[in-house]
């Protein structure tokens, strides 16, 4: 692509008062105000002084901005431009956003909890934003990431796990056999604890929004049993979170656990026991499908042996389940290459599950339980939008904004579901705000009321026009 030779480019002024670069905000915004999420913050939210005012309006307007591309409080300003003051009644300036976050402490951060998980329920029983989670089987993922910070001024920013300076994020997500991810609940924590703390917590809470999600689904009282035939959900860890207080608190609120653990002396012990003919080659990588024997040729195996997790502490945390395990042989050091071995090195990869060897054998439940590695796709996904950075010094400030994120994340991916294109159903936040949300409008007013125009020949027209029909109810039914 080169510029025109016929038309040259002359000039450039920010003069037109009628133009905005985020038309696809209209729609998602829509989607945001029928779910409630004004409202449930006007509810929940008490925050003090006259900078906590209107809280639902500015928790729109954080969550907005983040969906419009905004990762720090600066950025927000993109609310403030063009036709964005004549859609939208007063878009909130950068810097009473910012002072309204500095003034929330631990017990407003637990309010926004509140709000996002109705939010969310919200937004489940307007899109199929969790479809099959009353029938299929429902994967739990939890796990933590470091968000790096700069500098000492950031409240309880350490040094973690990672080697990095930074705040540590705990998330929790749920993925269905026909859904994308999507964050139940979240917790900041100072970025030098351990990732099994509040884990017990998370899991609970966790699990109960599932339950909630699942009775909503059927259309049945919210404080029902999960149960009806439908599969437990399972929760997938790694080794981190392998302890009895959040393997067990899963147990305890109904659902299977699949957690990789150590190689302790116990584990490789019950490694040892696994008769040489119990390991099946798997798909894996340098796989290779045998059609006429219905096997797969592999380096990678896997067998399994019954275990009991924490079988050295007392009876009542003694947790009976399996231990899947899978070997991979060993690569030999680049100077050994012209030297055999006498015997078979490998290397081991280990978890524990609860599940049910009737519904996932061997195979499956190695293959399920890789699949926990989903939940770092959306770590990459927050940190390549709003939590590019911790915009604020104060802790809970910085807390606000996580949940303010995590909100902004579900809501695009509810948009998502209504474009119908299955592409943009599972796509990238980054992807879903270039395609439907970073789009140019002019606006014209006619009869008080304002039409969008377009760039003609926008690849995405169709899913964009989907979702703008969907949240305005243009593609409802006519009832006489």
């Amino acid at each position: 692509m080169q510029l025109s030779h016929t038309r040259p480019v002359a000039a450039a002024r920010f003069d037109d008062p009628n133009l905005m670069s985020t038309a696809g905000l209209v729609p998602v915004m829509a989607l945001a105000q029928a779910s409630g999420l004004l409202t449930l913050a006007d509810q929940q939210l008490s925050v003090p002084t006259d900078k906590g005012a209107n809280p639902g309006r500015k928790v729109a307007s954080l969550v907005g901005g983040m969906v419009a591309g905004a990762d720090s409080i600066a950025d927000l300003a993109i609310l403030r431009h063009g036709a964005m003051g004549t859609i939208f009644d007063r878009p909130y300036a950068p810097s009473t956003l910012g002072s309204f976050l500095r003034q929330f402490t631990f017990g407003h951060v637990r309010q926004l909890d509140a709000v996002a998980s109705r939010f969310l329920g919200n937004l489940a029983e307007k899109t199929v934003l969790v479809s099959g989670i009353d029938t299929g089987r429902v994967l739990v993922d939890i796990d933590d990431t470091i968000i790096e910070v700069h500098g000492h001024g950031k409240q309880g920013s350490g040094y973690g796990y990672s080697g990095v300076r930074g705040l540590n994020a705990l998330i929790a997500t749920v993925t269905t056999e026909t859904a994308a991810p999507v964050i139940l609940t979240q917790r900041l924590r100072r970025g030098a604890c351990g990732s099994p703390r509040g884990a017990a917590r998370m899991v609970a809470d966790a699990l109960a929004t599932v339950d909630r999600l699942r009775s909503q689904a059927r259309g049945a009282h919210v404080g029902c049993s999960s149960g009806d035939g439908a599969s437990k959900p399972l929760i997938r860890c790694d080794s981190a979170f392998y302890g009895h207080p959040t393997i067990g608190a899963a147990i305890r609120a109904g659902a299977d656990v699949s957690v990789t653990v150590r190689l302790t002396s116990t584990v490789k012990r019950a490694i040892a026991s696994i008769q040489d003919d119990a390991w099946t080659p798997i798909e894996y990588t340098d796989a290779v499908y045998d059609e006429g024997t219905d096997t797969w040729i592999s380096r990678a195996e896997v067998a399994e042996t019954p275990f009991t997790a924490f079988a050295s502490q007392k009876k009542a945390h003694q947790i009976p389940g399996r231990l899947v395990v899978r070997r991979i042989p060993g690569q030999r050091p680049p100077k050994d290459q012209g030297q055999g071995t006498l015997f078979d090195v490998w290397r081991f990869h280990a978890f524990f599950t609860t599940t049910d060897p009737d519904e996932l054998d061997t195979v499956d439940a190695d293959k399920t339980h890789r699949q926990h590695a989903v939940i770092e796709q959306v770590h990459a996904d927050l940190k390549n939008s709003a939590l590019a950075h911790l915009p604020s010094n104060s802790f809970s400030a910085n807390a606000a904004w996580l949940v303010a994120a995590v909100m902004a994340f579900n809501l695009t991916r509810a948009a998502a579901t209504l474009t119908g294109d299955p592409k943009l159903t599972k796509a990238t936040t980054g992807t879903l705000r270039r395609t439907l949300v970073s789009v140019p409008a002019r606006i014209a007013s006619s009869a008080r009321r304002l039409t969008l125009h377009l760039p003609t020949h926008w690849p995405w027209e169709t899913a964009w026009h989907n979702l703008f029909d969907s949240t305005f109810g243009r593609n409802q039914p006519i009832i006489t």
